[in-house]
């Protein structure tokens, strides 16, 4: 299946398109991304050269995803929520040899009007809540909220909160598919 991309899309020579990928209204696509399988480029999206994106990634509209960031599976990007790949930019001072990587792993989810600043991990599955401005790397299943972002509970695969404390060993079990969660040291895993 190939990928469907809207006649306003500009696609530039070189870029890779994943089978069933869906690019939308406005969307640029630069020469030397490369884009997975089944994803979706909302209305306005830009996506810069030294970009990776996995399969089944959903960017809503109006995000630029710059050079430097890398996208795993099955990420979510909400509407307007933006990466930054340099730290302390300058009009008047050229810092293209200093861009910061962002990774953001697989199943995390990044809220509406988030902002990533460069250099920061976010884990598996991991929840940034709406608005919230990330600073510092992100624990796999963690939900982040505010100004900086801050840790206040845990996430599961589907999406639904965990009934965990922040440290500590405990065993928690996702209502939604069953699935058992372990804190061990502080980290939440999946338990066997």
């Amino acid at each position: 299946m190939n990928p469907l991309i809207h006649p306003t899309a500009i696609v530039d020579d070189g870029a890779h398109i994943g089978n069933g990928t869906r690019v939308w209204h406005w969307v640029h696509v630069s020469a030397k991304a490369r884009i997975g399988d089944h994803c979706s480029l909302g209305q306005g999206v830009y996506v810069g050269n030294d970009v990776v994106i996995g399969d089944n990634v959903k960017i809503q509209n109006n995000v630029s995803v710059y050079d430097a960031v890398t996208l795993e599976d099955d990420v979510f990007c909400g509407p307007s929520m933006v990466f930054t790949n340099v730290y302390n930019p300058r009009s008047a001072v050229v810092r293209k040899d200093e861009y910061r990587k962002t990774l953001v792993r697989r199943g995390a989810t990044l809220g509406a009007n988030c902002t990533i600043v460069c250099g920061s991990t976010v884990g598996e599955y991991a929840f940034v809540g709406a608005g919230s401005v990330v600073t510092r790397d992100v624990p796999a299943f963690a939900l982040v909220v505010g100004v900086p972002a801050r840790q206040i509970g845990w996430m599961s695969r589907f999406g639904g909160r965990l009934p965990l404390p922040l440290r500590g060993d405990a065993i928690a079990i996702c209502p939604n598919t069953g699935e058992r969660y372990q804190l061990v040291d502080g980290v939440c895993v999946l338990a066997n």
